[in-house]
Parts: structure tokens; C-alpha cells; sequence
């Protein structure tokens, strides 16, 4: 059996008849939305989705930082001034 990761859940037939309460009366929260009682989605708020993006483009650039600080030693040394 899966696991249902929100505290909140609805099935897509409840999610169909209205979308706008669900919302509500999950009070921001996260929703798993259930088909023949197995999760299929989840349903967020507008704000969380936006706040997950960050935190992965966040770690994407913590990334880049890490690899290009292991190029360091390859790099080439320029004075501005000069340029």
C-alpha cells in the first residue's frame, strides 16, 4: 500500500464537484487526491508550489557553486584593470 504524505485527502470525484472548498477546508495545506484510494496527486497551495521551486532552484545553484569551486584550481587569474 502507497503512502498518503498530506494529512488532508479527497477523491477525484469530490475534488471534481468542488475544488474551491477542498481548498478551503484544507486551510493551505497539502491535499492527496485519491484514486480507487491510492494517491494520484497532490493538490498545494499556489504559494507552497512557488516556495518549492525556489528551494530547488536554490539547490541547483548550490550545485554550480560546488562544482565550479573544484575547477578553481584550473582557473585563469585576470586583473580587471587591464582588461
Amino acid at each position: 500500500m502507497e503512502s498518503v504524505l498530506a494529512d488532508y485527502s479527497a477523491s477525484i470525484s469530490e475534488l471534481k464537484k468542488n475544488p474551491s472548498a477542498l481548498i478551503e477546508q484544507s486551510d493551505g495545506e497539502p491535499i492527496a487526491i485519491l484514486n480507487h484510494n491510492r494517491p494520484t496527486a497532490y493538490l498545494i497551495p499556489a504559494k507552497t508550489y512557488e516556495a518549492l521551486l525556489e528551494k530547488i532552484e536554490d539547490y541547483q545553484l548550490g550545485l554550480i557553486i560546488k562544482e565550479r569551486q573544484n575547477e578553481k584550481s584550473s582557473a585563469v587569474e585576470v586583473i580587471l584593470d587591464e582588461l
